[in-house]
């Protein structure tokens, strides 16, 4: 599909990556923005139409798609880290935060814009995952249970929606600068430049975007006799 007056509804669009999304989709030349965010308060970006929404919220999503009903891309961006490790005392706490809004949200999002999708002409579904989706790191480990799980959500979600002309982009990418990865000494990805690079793979009609050198070597690992989640 491309971006020249689509209609893009971005989740989590207030900071980080998903303002980025906002910002580059109306520099590609999309018709309107819908900056979706639990606190619209925090959307300061001229030219977006704010929503309020909780992924995590079934009314606030079902809401949203009866809301907006020209919507042409669905870019699910929301996410959380709780930054545990799979066997601490919060280990299950956070696993289940995270699934609720890493891995339900966008499941539910899909589900509610799906027939606004195929209204539309089908369009696209952008699923912004990480090189954790296949490789788990010390303290982040229920984290990478949550992208691993939206990774075979993408999947699925990808062959039931291609019926209706809707294609499905996963979004692979390591350490971005963003406030998730604040404190971080590594490098990092500049978010306007991993929101560019995705853009272009859904224009492209590409199912898999690797934005950055780590996702993918990570990804070419993982046909190798030592994957680089055998550690």
């Amino acid at each position: 599909m491309k971006l020249k007056n689509a209609v893009v509804f971005i989740t989590g669009a207030n900071r980080g990556l998903g303002r980025a999304f906002a910002e580059a989709a109306l520099a590609a030349g999309a018709a309107k923005v819908y900056a979706a965010a639990r606190d619209i308060k925090a959307i300061d970006l001229p030219g977006v139409v704010p929503v309020a929404l909780d992924v995590t919220d079934a009314a606030q999503v079902a809401a949203a798609a009866a809301l907006c009903t020209d919507v042409t891309l669905l870019i699910n961006n929301a996410g959380i880290s709780r930054q545990g490790p799979l066997l601490g005392a919060e280990g299950v706490a956070a696993a289940r935060a995270e699934l609720e809004t890493n891995f339900f949200g966008p499941w539910a999002l899909t589900e509610a814009f799906a027939p606004v999708l195929q209204a539309n002409g089908g369009g696209a579904v952008l699923n912004v995952l990480s090189v954790l989706s296949w490789v788990t790191v010390p303290g982040v480990a229920t984290y990478s249970a949550s992208k691993a799980a939206a990774w075979s959500l993408s999947n699925g979600l990808r062959n039931e929606l291609k019926a209706q002309g809707t294609q499905v982009t996963s979004l692979h990418v390591g350490y971005m600068d963003t406030d998730m990865t604040r404190g971080l000494d590594a490098p990092k990805s500049a978010p306007a430049d991993v929101a560019r690079l995705a853009l272009e793979g859904i224009e492209a009609g590409a199912f898999e975007v690797l934005a950055d050198d780590i996702s993918r070597h990570v990804k070419q690992s993982l046909s190798t006799p030592t994957p680089a989640y055998a550690g």
